[in-house]
Protein backbone atom coordinates (compact mmCIF):
# COMPACT_ATOMS: atom_id res chain seq x y z
CA UNK A 1 0.00 0.00 0.00
CA UNK A 2 1.11 3.12 -1.23
CA UNK A 3 2.12 5.89 2.00
CA UNK A 4 0.33 8.67 -0.20
CA UNK A 5 -3.48 7.13 -0.67
CA UNK A 6 -5.77 8.86 -3.39
CA UNK A 7 -7.82 11.06 -1.39
CA UNK A 8 -9.68 14.87 -2.25
CA UNK A 9 -9.45 17.28 0.09
CA UNK A 10 -11.42 20.58 0.56
CA UNK A 11 -12.04 23.97 2.26
CA UNK A 12 -13.19 27.42 1.65
CA UNK A 13 -14.53 27.05 -1.66
CA UNK A 14 -10.60 24.48 -2.88
CA UNK A 15 -10.79 21.34 -3.81
CA UNK A 16 -7.55 19.47 -4.03
CA UNK A 17 -8.05 15.95 -6.12
CA UNK A 18 -5.25 13.22 -7.66
CA UNK A 19 -4.09 15.09 -10.81
CA UNK A 20 -5.12 12.83 -13.96
CA UNK A 21 -5.33 13.59 -17.73
CA UNK A 22 -8.25 14.97 -17.79
CA UNK A 23 -6.73 18.14 -16.25
CA UNK A 24 -5.03 18.95 -18.97
CA UNK A 25 -6.77 21.30 -20.38
CA UNK A 26 -7.53 23.33 -17.30
CA UNK A 27 -4.14 23.25 -16.42
CA UNK A 28 -3.10 24.56 -19.60
CA UNK A 29 -5.78 27.68 -19.39
CA UNK A 30 -4.44 28.12 -15.46
CA UNK A 31 -0.65 28.79 -16.70
CA UNK A 32 -1.74 30.33 -19.80
CA UNK A 33 -2.90 33.33 -17.14
CA UNK A 34 -0.02 35.35 -16.27
CA UNK A 35 2.14 33.18 -19.12
CA UNK A 36 3.55 31.19 -16.10
CA UNK A 37 6.04 29.13 -18.28
CA UNK A 38 7.94 32.12 -18.84
CA UNK A 39 8.82 32.36 -14.93
CA UNK A 40 12.53 31.18 -14.83
CA UNK A 41 12.66 30.29 -11.42
CA UNK A 42 9.63 28.00 -11.90
CA UNK A 43 8.45 24.20 -13.85
CA UNK A 44 5.49 25.45 -14.98
CA UNK A 45 4.91 23.70 -18.37
CA UNK A 46 4.53 25.55 -21.59
CA UNK A 47 1.64 24.62 -23.61
CA UNK A 48 2.13 22.11 -25.61
CA UNK A 49 4.22 20.66 -22.79
CA UNK A 50 1.15 20.43 -20.46
CA UNK A 51 0.18 16.05 -21.21
CA UNK A 52 4.11 15.59 -20.70
CA UNK A 53 3.98 17.15 -17.37
CA UNK A 54 0.93 15.46 -16.13
CA UNK A 55 2.45 12.38 -17.55
CA UNK A 56 5.40 12.75 -15.82
CA UNK A 57 3.73 13.36 -12.63
CA UNK A 58 1.76 10.43 -12.46
CA UNK A 59 4.44 7.99 -13.28
CA UNK A 60 6.08 9.57 -10.04
CA UNK A 61 2.87 8.18 -8.46
CA UNK A 62 3.33 5.04 -9.12
CA UNK A 63 6.86 5.22 -8.29
CA UNK A 64 6.04 6.09 -4.92
CA UNK A 65 8.18 9.45 -5.44
CA UNK A 66 5.29 12.09 -6.17
CA UNK A 67 1.39 12.70 -5.65
CA UNK A 68 0.34 15.34 -7.49
CA UNK A 69 -2.86 16.87 -6.89
CA UNK A 70 -5.44 19.46 -9.31
CA UNK A 71 -6.28 22.07 -7.39
CA UNK A 72 -9.76 23.06 -8.28
CA UNK A 73 -12.82 25.51 -7.52
CA UNK A 74 -15.05 23.65 -5.74
CA UNK A 75 -18.19 25.23 -7.61
CA UNK A 76 -17.32 25.46 -10.69
CA UNK A 77 -14.67 22.69 -11.22
CA UNK A 78 -11.95 25.18 -12.92
CA UNK A 79 -8.42 24.44 -12.75
CA UNK A 80 -6.80 26.92 -11.03
CA UNK A 81 -3.04 25.51 -10.25
CA UNK A 82 -1.48 22.35 -9.04
CA UNK A 83 0.51 21.41 -6.00
CA UNK A 84 1.88 17.81 -4.84
CA UNK A 85 3.59 15.71 -2.34
CA UNK A 86 7.04 14.94 -2.95
CA UNK A 87 10.56 13.31 -2.18
CA UNK A 88 7.79 10.98 -0.21
CA UNK A 89 9.81 8.87 2.39
CA UNK A 90 7.85 6.41 4.39
CA UNK A 91 10.37 5.04 6.49
CA UNK A 92 10.84 8.65 8.03
CA UNK A 93 7.26 9.68 7.76
CA UNK A 94 8.80 12.47 6.07
CA UNK A 95 7.09 14.48 2.71
CA UNK A 96 7.75 17.57 0.79
CA UNK A 97 5.11 19.92 -0.66
CA UNK A 98 6.17 21.40 -3.45
CA UNK A 99 5.65 21.89 -7.71
CA UNK A 100 3.01 24.32 -6.62
CA UNK A 101 1.73 26.86 -8.79
CA UNK A 102 -1.69 29.03 -9.79
CA UNK A 103 -2.93 30.85 -12.03
CA UNK A 104 -2.40 34.32 -12.21
CA UNK A 105 -5.57 35.66 -10.68
CA UNK A 106 -5.37 33.14 -7.95
CA UNK A 107 -2.20 34.66 -6.68
CA UNK A 108 -2.32 36.81 -3.05
CA UNK A 109 -5.67 35.39 -2.50
CA UNK A 110 -6.58 32.70 0.22
CA UNK A 111 -5.68 29.38 -2.17
CA UNK A 112 -2.31 28.97 -1.49
CA UNK A 113 -3.02 28.86 2.47
CA UNK A 114 -6.23 27.20 1.93
CA UNK A 115 -4.08 24.55 0.28
CA UNK A 116 -1.52 24.41 2.51
CA UNK A 117 -3.47 24.08 5.58
CA UNK A 118 -5.18 20.87 4.01
CA UNK A 119 -2.13 19.48 2.71
CA UNK A 120 -0.33 19.78 6.24
CA UNK A 121 -3.63 18.62 8.10
CA UNK A 122 -3.29 16.01 6.12
CA UNK A 123 0.40 15.03 6.02
CA UNK A 124 0.60 15.58 10.17
CA UNK A 125 -3.31 14.19 11.25
CA UNK A 126 -3.64 11.37 8.73
CA UNK A 127 0.00 10.33 7.53
CA UNK A 128 1.34 10.85 11.32
CA UNK A 129 4.29 12.64 9.11
CA UNK A 130 7.68 13.51 11.61
CA UNK A 131 8.48 16.27 8.56
CA UNK A 132 7.17 18.49 6.24
CA UNK A 133 9.99 20.10 3.93
CA UNK A 134 9.53 22.49 0.82
CA UNK A 135 12.46 23.18 -1.34
CA UNK A 136 12.55 26.52 -3.79
CA UNK A 137 15.09 28.50 -6.13
CA UNK A 138 17.09 30.86 -4.29
CA UNK A 139 15.98 33.63 -6.66
CA UNK A 140 12.76 32.92 -6.02
CA UNK A 141 12.15 35.35 -3.29
CA UNK A 142 8.14 35.60 -3.35
CA UNK A 143 8.35 31.73 -2.54
CA UNK A 144 10.67 31.71 0.11
CA UNK A 145 8.73 34.68 1.55
CA UNK A 146 5.25 32.77 1.37
CA UNK A 147 7.27 29.16 3.18
CA UNK A 148 8.47 31.35 5.62
CA UNK A 149 5.17 32.93 6.26
CA UNK A 150 3.60 29.07 6.77
CA UNK A 151 5.85 28.84 9.68
CA UNK A 152 8.52 26.65 8.20
CA UNK A 153 12.15 27.14 9.52
CA UNK A 154 15.08 27.45 6.79
CA UNK A 155 17.20 24.41 7.25
CA UNK A 156 20.43 25.63 4.73
CA UNK A 157 20.78 26.15 1.31
CA UNK A 158 22.24 23.13 -1.36
CA UNK A 159 24.68 24.65 -3.58
CA UNK A 160 24.84 24.06 -7.26
CA UNK A 161 21.78 21.32 -6.89
CA UNK A 162 19.71 21.25 -9.56
CA UNK A 163 19.48 22.74 -13.54
CA UNK A 164 16.63 25.46 -14.02
CA UNK A 165 14.77 25.60 -17.41
CA UNK A 166 17.32 28.02 -19.34
CA UNK A 167 20.55 25.45 -18.59
CA UNK A 168 21.78 27.58 -15.32
CA UNK A 169 22.10 25.80 -11.58
CA UNK A 170 20.14 26.63 -9.35
CA UNK A 171 20.67 26.58 -5.79
CA UNK A 172 18.08 25.18 -3.54
CA UNK A 173 17.00 26.73 -0.24
CA UNK A 174 15.28 23.84 2.05
CA UNK A 175 12.52 24.16 4.67
CA UNK A 176 11.09 22.19 7.15
CA UNK A 177 8.42 21.92 9.70
CA UNK A 178 8.49 19.49 12.33
CA UNK A 179 5.26 17.34 13.38
CA UNK A 180 5.42 19.41 17.17
CA UNK A 181 5.39 22.71 15.50
CA UNK A 182 2.12 21.88 13.54
CA UNK A 183 -0.51 22.87 16.11
CA UNK A 184 0.88 26.60 16.51
CA UNK A 185 1.46 26.82 12.77
CA UNK A 186 -2.16 25.65 12.04
CA UNK A 187 -3.66 28.08 14.53
CA UNK A 188 -1.45 30.45 12.72
CA UNK A 189 -3.17 29.56 9.06
CA UNK A 190 -6.20 29.57 10.60
CA UNK A 191 -6.03 33.20 11.89
CA UNK A 192 -4.67 34.50 8.79
CA UNK A 193 -7.24 32.81 6.28
CA UNK A 194 -10.47 34.46 9.09
CA UNK A 195 -8.99 37.74 8.72
CA UNK A 196 -10.69 39.98 6.83
CA UNK A 197 -9.56 41.19 3.35
CA UNK A 198 -6.34 39.46 3.84
CA UNK A 199 -3.85 39.50 1.46
CA UNK A 200 -0.86 36.94 0.99
CA UNK A 201 2.54 36.70 -1.73
CA UNK A 202 2.42 35.20 -4.45
CA UNK A 203 3.61 31.77 -4.66
CA UNK A 204 5.67 29.31 -6.99
CA UNK A 205 7.91 26.16 -6.15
Amino acid sequence: MAFVEPVTLSARGIELVPLALAHEDGLRAAAADGELWNLRVTSVPEPENTRAYIEAALAMREQGQRFAFAVLEQASGTVLGTTSYHDILPAVKRVEIGYTWYAQRCQRTHINTTCKLLLLTHAFEQLSCHVVGWRTDNFNHASQRAIERLGARKDGVIRGHALRRDGTIRDTVMYSLRSGEWPEVRAQLLYLLNRPRRQEARHAD
